[in-house]
């Protein structure tokens, strides 16, 4: 599993609407993360309820 995405430093944005911004790169590393993670609990969760349902 991945580390999450750190947020640029100040120094990386020129603030001339770069396309694509770093922060635009960084929001979208960061929603996939997210997913990951969600996905990840999801998994793990998912065994747990297999074996109360067959109980």
């Amino acid at each position: 599993m991945r580390e999450k995405p750190t947020p640029p430093e100040d120094y990386e944005c020129c603030e001339s609407e770069c396309s694509p911004c770093v922060w635009d790169t960084y929001y979208d590393e960061v929603r996939e993360w997210q997913a990951e993670q969600t996905a990840a609990k999801n998994a793990a969760e998912q065994p747990a309820s297999d074996t109360e349902s067959s109980q």
